[in-house]
């Protein structure tokens, strides 16, 4: 089945539509590795729709999110992040500038409930999230760190 009948389908039994409004914002969110909040996102699907308004891509992004269709990243951040890439993954967070990137896991299918210390557990799935500075928070602080030495 072609995604966007699926995804019709999909809104189709929640007795919803896809509109444009909701394929120009998954759209835009499936075409980026940014993991943006919804205003970002707001700013980057302003241009497809002029008219759309920030309280419609906070709802779109909600539905989305119950549906599957996207996921709402685990950050440290004050905002809520969206990720359009539905394999597992994981991701790391700039603990400076709050950037967050994908990471690519070791498979994990083997993990039982046994592993599990308070009781048996169906594994239905895994978030991994990882914290770290970006290569560029980085060097700006390494730079920071050693201008202070030579004082």
């Amino acid at each position: 089945m072609v995604a966007a009948e699926r995804i019709a389908r999909d809104l189709r039994g929640q007795g919803l539509r896809l509109t444009r409004q909701r394929r120009v914002i998954l759209d835009a969110l499936r075409g980026t590795k940014a993991h943006p909040d919804a205003y970002a996102l707001w700013s980057e699907v302003k241009s497809a729709l002029p008219r759309v308004s920030l309280a419609t891509v906070y709802r779109t992004l909600g539905v989305l999110t119950r549906l599957g269709l996207v996921r709402e990243v685990e950050s440290s951040g004050p905002f809520a992040r969206f990720d359009g890439r539905l394999d597992p993954h994981g991701h790391i967070t700039c603990t400076d500038c709050g950037r967050v990137a994908d990471v690519e896991l070791p498979d994990v299918s083997e993990i039982s409930a046994a592993a599990v210390v308070d009781g048996p557990f169906k594994v239905t799935g895994c978030r991994v999230e990882l914290t770290g500075l970006c290569a560029s928070c980085a060097g700006r602080s390494k730079r920071k760190n050693g201008s202070r030495r030579q004082a």
